[in-house]
């Protein structure tokens, strides 16, 4: 399977029915919104989550000041042996709803901050 991506930075314009649009595109399921682009994120549910899933998010930690997760409906608590691998690599975390999540990113987006976010889906 080859990797989704989007080489934009374009805020995301919708969120819901299971994805989102930004860049005058859309996808469907969780994406990573990071300083190369948006890549589709392969995750299912965030009790799913592993250290694996935070790759690209590690090798781009360079250029990341903080890490939004956006865990879909409900706000739903990262493990903290996950939170603590991704914060040891100087990147802030912060866990909150998705659509919490779209809000503060296109923010600090516009801010031109450091931003990077991993995305569940909403239906």
């Amino acid at each position: 399977m080859t990797d989704a991506y989007y080489p934009g930075h374009d805020p995301i314009d919708y969120y819901g029915n299971g994805g989102f649009r930004f860049g005058e595109m859309s996808h469907q399921g969780a994406i990573l919104f990071l300083p190369s682009g948006v890549h589709r994120w392969d995750v299912e549910t965030v009790a799913t989550l592993s250290k694996d899933h935070f790759d690209k998010v590690l090798a781009e930690s360079h250029d990341i000041e903080i890490l939004i997760l956006g865990t879909g409906k409900n706000i739903v608590p990262l493990p903290q042996p996950l939170a603590h691998h991704i914060r040891q690599s100087g990147i802030k975390l912060d866990v909150m709803d998705t659509g919490a999540a779209v809000r503060t990113l296109n923010i600090l987006l516009s801010e031109d901050r450091a931003v990077a976010a991993a995305l569940f889906p909403v239906s």
